[in-house]
């Protein structure tokens, strides 16, 4: 089985991993937090306005592969403070729909560059 990468002009990792492999009929992104293409830093003061940059970079990334929301199957959301999750999912709901995508939410540490939320996905794309 094959692999390759996807990038977009839209996005770029901040260390030495590549935005989503391709391999088969699945494609895995890396985890997405809420930078801003163009100046590379952080949008978003609170967990809100973070989780909707976030889900701009996921959309951007989902363009690159000719994919859509819809193909999402499963998807790893990362924050900082489970107090977050209530006004985190509220954001989430408004980007996906039935038949939801599986997902697990994991609270953790610390994420790159001091982001409230990271989001990690796999899509499932027929060739």
């Amino acid at each position: 089985m094959s692999k390759h990468v996807i990038t977009t002009d839209k996005g770029k990792a901040v260390g030495p991993y590549s935005l989503g492999v391709a391999s088969g009929d699945y494609i895995h992104f890396s985890g997405q937090i809420p930078l801003d293409s163009g100046t590379g830093k952080l949008v978003g003061e609170d967990i809100s306005g973070q989780t909707e940059q976030v889900f701009v970079n996921i959309k951007n990334l989902l363009e690159a592969a000719g994919a859509q929301m819809s193909d999402i199957v499963k998807t790893t959301v990362f924050l900082t403070d489970m107090a977050d999750f209530a006004p985190m999912n509220e954001v989430y709901k408004t980007h996906v729909a039935e038949p939801y995508p599986a997902r697990s939410t994991i609270a953790v540490a610390a994420l790159p560059l001091g982001a409230k939320v990271e989001i990690e996905m796999i899509v499932y794309k027929p060739s």
